[in-house]
């Protein structure tokens, strides 16, 4: 995902051990942007009855510090998930040198 010239949401789906069982491009955005809705990071685990989902998304810009609209979503699926019984258990920005988790406190 470090190449990619726009950004890509993927998800990684894990089962109650939290082994992975399922891996997607959940969506492409543009250079800069990225659409995300909770119905569509939340169906794959449905389907697969996964007890968790990480989620990585890469900056094409470089900038590794999350955006206010990444912990503003971050904020939303973690919410979303509480509802299905499926953990975010983190949610991870790439860049092309770089990559960071958003920080627990974002998730309160």
């Amino acid at each position: 995902m470090r190449a990619l010239s726009k950004e890509h949401l993927r998800g990684i789906y894990l089962n109650a051990h939290y082994k992975v069982i399922h891996d997607e491009v959940i969506s492409i955005g543009t250079v800069d942007a990225n659409i995300i809705h909770p119905r569509e990071v939340f169906r794959p685990a449905v389907e697969r009855s996964a007890v968790a989902v990480i989620l990585v998304h890469n900056h094409p810009s470089g900038v590794v510090e999350p955006s206010d609209a990444d912990v503003a979503i971050t904020k939303q699926l973690i919410q979303a998930g509480k509802l299905l019984g499926v953990d975010l258990i983190d949610h991870v920005i790439v860049t092309k040198d770089k990559f960071l988790s958003i920080p627990v406190e974002y998730h309160d």
